[in-house]
C-alpha cells in the first residue's frame, strides 16, 4: 500500500468507488480507495437499484441526471456490464393535487434537461395492461431511467477508477485521524475474518494523505466520533420483497418489453420487475433508525427481521394496482439500514472545522446519486467549486445544535415523507419546537405559524387566534393556500402603514482585532463602510461566485458585526474563520466571534414605522434621533427603546423605511411587549416570512439560496454598485474570468388567479426556446400579479422583454422589468422625519 496520497477515499460502495474514479478521471494521481470489508458490501448490496429522476432540488436532479448518463457509459469503458436496465419510470397519481405536484417537478425537470411525458388513465391501460388505473388522476413518466444493479455499476466503477491508476485496498478499517497542519495521518488496522465476523488484527500501518474524502454509509457516526464532529447521518430500516413469478407479467413479457419500474405515490411504494415476478419498495410509517451510535462489529452484509405487519397496507395497494399479484407467493424480503439525514438530501462538501477533509455521507438514494455526487465533489475538490451550486448540500447546513435524537427522529420523518406530497410550503413536524426566540410563545398566542430555520422557530404567517394544530397543514398547496391571503394582507400592511417582522434567526458574527478592517476588506467584494455605517457585500469562493451575502455594519475601526442569513450559521461561520486563520500572519490578529444567539432581532418596517419607534425611543432630543441627519439610511446608531438598549440598523429587506433591531436576547420579550403595545396606537400588524419574500422581490432584493449560490458570480447576479473594482478581493480574478454566462433579471407575470410561481419554473422565449429559470417567486401587493426572480441568457436581460414562464404545465406571459420596479429610486425608504 502506497504510505502518502494525494487523496484517500474512505469506503468501497457505489459513492466511494465514483468519487476515486472522478478523482482520477479529473488528473488527481495517487488516489487510494479503502473499504474495511469488501466492495458493495454496505447498503450498496441490499439497495434495489432503482435510478429515480424525481427531485424537487435543482441541484440534486443534476446529480441524479448525470448519474443515470454515466451509467450508460461504463461498459464501453470497462467492458464490464452494469446491469442497467432503461425501462422507464412511471410515477402515477390517485389525486389532482398529486399531478399539482407532478407539474412543479416538471419544470424543475425542464431546468435541468430532463425528459419526461404526461399519460392519462386510458394511455397508460393501453401500454401496460396490467395496471388497474380506475383510481387514477394521471401519470408523469420518464422514458431514460430505470433500474441498475447495484453490485454491478459498483465493480465498473470500480475497474474504471483502477484503468485510471487508482489503488483499491480491501480488508482495511480507520482507526484514526490526525492532522499535522498540512496532511492527514491517517491510522489503519487489517481486518481479518473469525467465527464469521470481522475482527481488528494486530496488523496496523499509517497512510498520509493531503485528502480524505469519507464515503462510510452506515458507518458514518463511527467517522464522526473519529473525528469530532457531528454528522446527521443515520440509518433507517427499509423493506422491500420479491415475489414468485406473475404468471400474467410472465405472458405480458412474450409480446412486449420489460414493464417500466412503477410509483404510485399515493400508496407510499415503487415496484419493478425482478425475474418474472415483482420488488415491492414500500416507504411505511414507523420505520425506526438503527445504529444511532454507531454499527455493531458483529454487524456486515446482514439485515433485520423483517416486519411485515408494518408495511400490509403498502402489500394490499401493490395488490390494488396490479391485481395479477394477488396470487403470487412471497420469494424472498429484504430489510436493511439505508442512511438518512433529517431533510433526507446527502451531505456532500467539506468537513466542519477540518482541513481537507470530505464528506459524502447521508446517501439515502446511493445508487441513484454516486455518478452524479462523485462527479460534482471532484470538482469541488480539483477546481476549487462545482458549476452547479451545491450549498444545498452542505455538511455544515446543520450547526452545532444538532444532536443523536434530532438527527434519529428527523431521519426517521424524512423516510416516511418520500411518498407524502412535497408541498413547497411544507413544514415538517418531527422535533419541533426546538430552538425558539424567547417570544415564541407570544407569538403563538397572536396566531403564528412557524417554519423551521436551521433549527429556529420562524413565524411564516400569523394566521386565526382560534387555529387548530392542524390549519397550517391543511392550508399548504401548490397554487394559492389557505394561507396567502393572510400574507397578503401581512405585505399590504408594511406597504401602507407599520409591520414587524420576527428575524432574530439571523447568523451574527462580530470580526474584530488588528487585522480586521484588512481581512474584510480581502473577504468581501464592496467598500468597506466608515464606522457608524453599514454596506451589503459578498464573500466570493475561488471560482469568484457568491458564497454568502453579508450586511457589515462597522462599529470601530477594527471591529465589525457582520449579519447573514439565517439558515447558514455553520455554514459562514466555518468559512469565515478558515479564512481569518489564514490571514493572520498576514493582516494581524483577526478575533471572530460567532454571536448569534446573543443577539435577538425584530424589524419594523413601513410608512408609519418612524412614528411608532418615536413613541418609545428615550433621547435628549426624540424628536430628531430617527431623522436622517442624526440616523441616515444605511446606517448603525445605538438608542434605547424604553428600558431597552438596541443596535439598531436603518434598513428594511422589505423595501420600506424600517430599522432592524438588534437587542440582548434576554429583553425580547421586554421588547416585544413594548412595541406592540404601542403598536395598537399605530395600527401595527404582525408579519411573517412569506409576505416578506413577496416585499423583497418587489424591490429585487436577491436571497442567499435562491438568486445568490456557489454558481453565479455577483456581477452576472447584477449586483456591479455592490463590488468595488478598484480593489483587490478574494476570488476577483475568477470572477472577471468568468463574464457574464446569464443575467439575473426580476418578471411580472401575467399567470392563473389562483397560483404564484415558487422560484423553481422554467422561463422561454415566445416561440418555445427555453433561455433561463425562476429562483423565486411570489406574489406583489404593489402591482397584484404574480412576481419572480431568476436567471436568463444574457441577451434576454433588457427591461421590457417579453417571456414566458411554465405554470401548472401552461405558459404565462412575463415580462422582465427595471430593477426594484417597486419605488427604484428609494425615495421611500429614505424618506425623512
Amino acid at each position: 500500500m502506497k504510505s502518502h496520497v494525494k487523496a484517500l477515499v474512505v469506503g468501497g460502495g457505489a459513492v466511494g468507488t465514483s468519487i476515486a474514479y472522478h478523482l482520477a478521471r479529473a488528473g488527481w494521481e495517487d488516489v487510494v480507495l479503502l473499504e474495511r470489508d469488501e466492495l458493495t458490501s454496505g447498503s450498496t448490496w441490499h439497495a434495489a437499484g432503482l435510478l429515480p429522476y424525481f427531485n424537487m432540488s435543482y441541484a440534486t436532479t443534476h446529480i441524479h441526471d448525470y448519474s443515470i448518463k454515466f451509467y450508460k457509459t461504463l461498459e464501453e469503458e470497462t467492458g464490464l456490464n452494469a446491469g442497467f436496465s432503461v425501462v422507464g419510470n412511471l410515477r402515477m397519481a390517485q389525486t389532482k393535487e398529486r399531478m399539482d405536484e407532478y407539474r412543479l417537478y416538471a419544470t424543475t425537470a425542464e431546468t435541468c434537461g430532463v425528459p419526461f411525458e404526461w399519460m392519462t388513465p386510458a394511455e397508460i391501460k393501453e401500454r401496460w395492461p396490467l395496471v388497474n388505473t380506475s383510481d387514477l388522476e394521471g401519470a408523469i413518466y420518464h422514458p431514460t431511467d430505470g433500474y441498475i444493479n447495484p453490485a454491478d455499476v459498483t465493480m465498473a466503477m470500480a475497474k474504471g477508477a483502477r484503468q485510471r491508476g487508482v489503488s483499491i485496498e480491501r480488508k482495511w478499517q480507520v482507526d484514526g485521524y490526525d492532522w499535522t497542519g498540512s496532511e492527514w495521518r491517517v491510522t489503519l488496522t487489517k481486518m481479518v475474518e473469525k467465527g464469521g465476523n470481522l475482527v481488528p488484527s494486530e496488523e496496523q500501518t499509517t497512510i498520509t494523505a493531503e485528502h480524505v474524502v469519507t464515503a462510510t454509509g452506515n458507518h458514518a457516526q463511527r467517522t464522526a466520533k473519529l473525528l469530532g464532529i457531528k454528522i446527521p447521518a443515520i440509518p433507517v430500516e427499509h423493506q422491500f420483497i420479491v415475489t414468485e413469478p406473475d404468471p400474467a407479467l410472465v405472458e405480458y413479457r412474450k409480446t412486449h418489453g420489460e414493464h417500466p419500474v412503477l410509483r404510485d405515490a399515493d400508496a407510499k411504494w415503487y415496484v419493478r420487475e425482478e425475474r418474472g415476478g415483482w420488488i415491492l419498495g414500500p416507504y411505511e410509517r414507523n420505520a425506526p433508525a438503527r445504529f444511532e451510535y454507531g454499527v455493531p462489529d458483529s454487524f456486515r452484509a446482514d439485515l433485520f427481521p423483517l416486519d411485515l405487519e408494518r408495511i400490509e397496507e403498502e402489500y394490499m395497494s401493490m395488490i390494488h394496482r396490479i391485481p395479477s399479484s394477488e396470487e403470487v407467493g412471497l420469494k424472498d424480503d429484504f430489510n436493511g439500514p439505508i442512511c438518512y439525514t433529517p431533510d433526507g438530501n446527502p451531505l456532500i462538501g467539506p468537513a466542519p472545522g477540518l482541513r481537507n477533509m470530505w464528506l459524502a455521507e447521508g446517501f439515502s438514494f446511493g445508487i441513484t446519486a454516486a455518478g452524479g455526487a462523485g462527479h460534482y465533489l471532484a470538482q469541488m475538490m480539483v477546481e476549487g467549486e462545482a458549476e452547479i451550486d451545491m450549498a444545498s448540500l452542505d455538511p455544515k447546513r446543520y450547526g452545532s445544535w444538532m444532536t443523536t435524537e434530532y438527527a434519529a427522529r428527523k431521519n426517521e420523518e424524512a423516510y416516511e415523507h418520500v411518498y407524502i406530497i412535497h408541498h413547497p410550503d411544507e413544514e415538517r413536524p418531527a422535533c419541533r419546537p426546538l430552538r425558539t426566540a424567547p417570544v415564541y410563545d407570544r407569538q403563538k398566542a397572536l396566531g403564528a405559524q412557524f417554519g423551521q430555520v436551521n433549527g429556529w422557530e420562524r413565524p411564516n404567517y400569523y394566521g386565526p387566534l382560534d387555529a387548530d394544530e392542524n390549519f397550517d397543514h391543511d392550508a399548504r398547496s401548490f397554487r394559492r393556500g389557505g394561507w396567502w391571503h393572510y400574507a397578503k394582507e401581512e405585505a399590504e400592511a408594511i406597504r401602507n402603514g407599520v409591520g414587524m417582522i420576527d428575524a432574530t434567526a439571523f447568523t451574527k458574527h462580530v470580526v474584530k482585532g488588528p487585522g480586521a478592517a484588512a481581512f474584510i476588506d480581502w473577504f468581501t467584494c464592496n467598500k468597506l463602510p466608515k464606522v457608524g455605517r453599514i454596506n451589503l457585500t459578498y464573500a466570493l469562493t475561488e471560482a469568484g461566485t457568491t458564497r454568502t451575502e453579508y450586511t457589515v455594519v462597522r462599529l470601530a475601526d477594527d471591529e465589525f458585526y457582520l449579519v447573514s442569513a439565517g439558515a447558514w450559521t455553520a455554514y459562514d461561520g466555518d468559512y469565515l474563520r478558515k479564512a481569518a486563520e489564514d490571514k493572520r500572519d498576514e493582516m494581524g490578529w483577526i478575533e471572530i466571534q460567532d454571536v448569534t444567539t446573543q443577539w435577538g432581532v425584530l424589524a419594523v418596517a413601513g410608512p408609519k414605522s418612524r412614528d411608532l419607534l418615536n413613541a418609545l425611543v428615550k433621547d435628549a432630543d426624540p424628536a430628531t434621533v430617527l431623522s436622517n441627519k442624526r440616523f441616515p439610511w444605511l446606517s448603525c446608531r445605538d438608542i434605547e427603546l424604553g428600558m431597552c438598549p438596541v443596535r439598531a440598523i436603518r434598513v428594511a429587506y422589505t423595501g420600506e423605511l424600517g430599522w432592524e433591531l438588534h437587542h440582548p436576547i434576554e429583553m425580547q420579550r421586554y421588547l416585544w411587549d413594548l412595541i406592540t403595545t404601542e403598536g395598537e396606537t399605530h395600527g401595527l400588524k404582525l408579519v411573517g416570512a412569506r409576505a416578506q419574500n413577496w416585499l423583497r422581490q418587489e424591490k429585487s432584493y436577491r436571497a442567499f439560496g435562491h438568486e445568490l449560490g456557489r454558481d453565479a458570480t455577483p456581477l452576472e447576479a447584477d449586483l456591479p454598485r455592490f463590488v468595488d473594482l478598484s480593489k483587490d478581493f478574494h476570488g476577483k480574478a475568477a470572477m472577471e474570468k468568468t463574464g457574464i454566462r446569464s443575467k439575473c433579471v426580476t418578471v411580472l407575470i401575467d399567470g392563473p388567479d389562483d397560483t404564484d410561481p415558487w422560484g423553481r419554473e422554467a422561463l422561454y422565449l415566445e416561440d418555445g426556446t427555453r433561455v433561463g429559470r425562476l429562483t423565486s417567486g411570489g406574489y406583489s401587493v404593489a402591482f397584484g400579479k404574480s412576481i419572480g426572480m431568476g436567471y436568463v441568457s444574457p441577451e434576454v436581460a433588457k427591461t421590457g422583454q417579453a417571456l414566458k414562464v411554465k405554470m401548472l404545465d401552461k405558459l404565462w406571459d412575463a415580462t422582465v422589468t427595471e430593477d426594484s420596479p417597486y419605488d427604484p429610486e428609494n425615495a421611500r425608504i429614505r424618506q425623512d422625519g
